[in-house]
């Protein structure tokens, strides 16, 4: 069986990280700069990074419209933090002139935790990867937040994998900090730091 061939968002950002965890997973990547580095992709990662500069950066290189068009056709993607950002169809707390995917009904704040200093790292249950008592790999999530997003409004087609209480507010409720829709999944935090494969795992079992 052909190993799929899963591009990585290279216009900013963690990529590197993201392209090792998805190889040691037996995937074949492709770092994607270019509009035709999108032909043939069974699925994109849209990294960290800063959003408003990946919007410009997706914008001037005519990218925007063909990644949306993917997208619509149902391409799955994972997007971690700005990539998150990225993916929802509404931006919280940012420039007028960033663009959004619309790949996911949400709408997202960004540094919703605070600056660069306010970075912080906790455990999370995410529904589909923890919980599971007899499996060995089921504990929780070990979760690193970098100015991470939070998403404030979900869809009636947006599954909610996973909260987080918000350090900053204390919100007893927990803050959104994974979603899914389809064969798109967005997520606050940064699972290519911690050598936790699961995320990646779940967004390649859409494939």
């Amino acid at each position: 069986m052909t190993a799929p061939l899963i591009g990585v968002l290279a216009l900013q950002g963690g990529v590197v990280e993201h392209q090792h965890t998805l190889e040691r997973l037996g995937v074949t990547t492709r770092q994607v700069r270019r509009r035709s580095q999108l032909e043939g992709l069974d699925g994109l990662v849209l990294p960290g990074g800063e959003s408003t500069t990946m919007s410009k950066l997706l914008d001037l290189g005519g990218m925007l419209g063909p990644l949306r068009g993917l997208l619509a056709e149902g391409m799955p993607a994972f997007g971690t933090c700005a990539g998150l950002i990225l993916l929802g169809s509404e931006i919280l707390d940012t420039r007028a002139d960033a663009h959004c995917l619309c790949a996911l009904d949400v709408s997202v704040r960004r540094n919703a935790f605070g600056r660069q200093v306010d970075s912080f790292e906790t455990d999370l249950t995410v529904a589909g990867v923890t919980g599971a008592d007899d499996d060995p790999e089921s504990g929780p999530v070990h979760a690193v937040f970098i100015r991470a997003p939070r998403v404030e409004r979900v869809g009636s087609g947006v599954e909610v994998l996973a909260r987080v209480t918000d350090p900053t507010a204390g919100a007893s409720d927990g803050a959104v900090v994974a979603v899914r829709q389809g064969r798109v999944l967005g997520i606050s935090f940064h699972p290519e730091l911690t050598g936790d494969d699961r995320m990646h795992r779940l967004f390649l079992a859409s494939l």
